[in-house]
């Protein structure tokens, strides 16, 4: 990488990491996650840095390595087997803020019982308002896949209870 290709990529990041930080933590859905899928789709854009600012759409290409690279990272733990532990970690909780760490929380836990793509669609969609056509270019897929997993996404979160993530709305009634 040439010295004005890396100064530009610095700027970049710095200019567009935390915006970036906050979609990857939609997707994965944990802080340590976010940092990691971000982190892995700022080392492939700076291989691919000169080739991507001269098309101007760094954001999108980001955006698209984070998608592709949460799937890769879902498909592999599909495979893989949990372990479960006797007693769940102790998680600290800011006392001014309990009810929107609670929603924020519920919100997280919805996203997470969505398949990545619909999860990416939603994410994508609703959270960065980004229009369908631009959803559909990210992700690869057709505008009308974008809608259908879009509709699909919120069914699925309409259904489910809002005070148990884990199971649909209809097994309360």
């Amino acid at each position: 990488m040439s010295p004005e290709d890396e100064r530009e990529f610095r700027e970049f990041v710095t200019a567009r990491s935390p915006a970036l930080l906050r979609t990857a933590y939609l997707l994965a859905g944990d802080v340590h996650g976010a940092q990691d899928l971000l982190q892995a789709a700022l080392m492939g854009t700076a291989r691919h840095w000169s080739r991507i600012r001269r098309r101007d759409q760094p954001d999108a290409y980001v955006r698209r390595a984070m998608v592709n690279q949460q799937a890769r990272w879902w498909r592999q733990r599909a495979r893989r087997a949990e372990s479960p532990v006797a007693v769940p970690p102790e998680r600290a909780v800011a006392g001014d803020h309990a009810e929107q760490v609670a929603d924020r929380d519920q919100v997280i836990a919805a996203l997470r019982r969505l398949p990545a793509r619909q999860r990416a669609v939603v994410v994508l969609r609703y959270y960065e308002d980004r229009p369908e056509a631009e959803v559909a270019e990210l992700l690869g897929v057709s505008r009308g896949t974008v809608r259908s997993q879009a509709a699909k996404a919120l069914a699925k979160l309409r259904a489910l209870d809002p005070s148990d993530t884990h199971t649909p709305q209809e097994a309360w009634s």
